[in-house]
């Protein structure tokens, strides 16, 4: 049986852990048929190593995405590996410790830069390095991650403005790469206990909104309905969104009061 993504090349950043959203979606990816090939910063060791548990082998490049210098090699690499591609993944964020915890006030502006570069600027920077292997004739899916911006969430600080800062950006990005049938889709998932997470000072009060307010039942431990929505967005099973926000988050955005 053929699936959803045969014949697709997919660039997928941010596999750190098994753990992670961007690991199932590799995973899932190449069950549906995908050449993936992955990124990696700062340790490209440790993607290597969590790249051996998924179903095929894959190459895992080095890409710091505040880098020109590795920005502006990634063409070649990726050309040489995949010949072109149909869609990436932009699973990056970062923010200093002082940017979070509950420092929302105190924060110094180089580490609200640092978290703005990283987090949302990179969304643009990664896409326009990936351009040239999309051809314009046939078009690609860019997929990035957020975490429901319309919130001020407890502890999250200044990646919530980042995270806003995110979806406008792919919001531009969805309005000037239309016409080169680009799509450009976020997906807002619930908390996972990833690596990103757990560098979040007091993530855990900020997951036990979903104990209580989740119509599905909300399992931090599985980043697989996640990995799951990143797939289908890269597929050609949305061949007109681009701009959106898809909630992978069990239904808390739409609750009430």
């Amino acid at each position: 049986m053929s699936g959803i993504l045969d014949g697709k090349r997919i660039l997928i950043t941010g596999v750190l852990m098994e753990s992670s959203i961007a690991f199932h979606a590799a995973k899932i990816a190449q069950e549906q048929g995908a050449e993936i090939i992955l990124t990696a910063f700062p340790r490209p060791t440790l993607t290597e190593r969590i790249a051996k548990k998924l179903p095929k082998p894959t190459k895992v490049i080095e890409l710091d995405v505040t880098n020109e210098e590795h920005l502006g090699r990634l063409e070649d690499v990726v050309r040489a590996e995949l010949g072109g591609l149909d869609g990436l993944l932009h699973s990056i964020g970062f923010a200093p410790q002082d940017a979070l915890g509950g420092n929302f006030l105190n924060t110094p502006f180089e580490s609200v830069a640092t978290a703005m570069h990283v987090s949302a600027y990179s969304l643009k920077s990664l896409t326009m390095a990936c351009l040239p292997l999309m051809p314009e004739e046939q078009g690609g899916s860019v997929v990035g991650m957020t975490f429901d911006a319309q919130f001020a969430w407890p502890q999250y600080d200044w990646m919530g403005p980042a995270k806003a800062a995110l979806e406008a950006t792919n919001r531009y990005l969805a309005r000037d790469l239309g016409p080169r049938n680009i799509r450009c889709n976020l997906i807002s998932a619930g908390p996972i206990g990833s690596m990103a997470a757990k560098s979040i000072p007091g993530f855990g009060e900020l997951a036990k909104v979903w104990d209580t307010r989740s119509p599905l039942a909300w399992d931090m431990a599985d980043p697989e309905p996640a990995g799951r929505g990143v797939v289908a967005l890269l597929s050609d099973f949305f061949p007109k969104t681009t701009g959106e926000i898809i909630h992978v988050d069990g239904g808390v955005h739409m609750m009430g009061a």
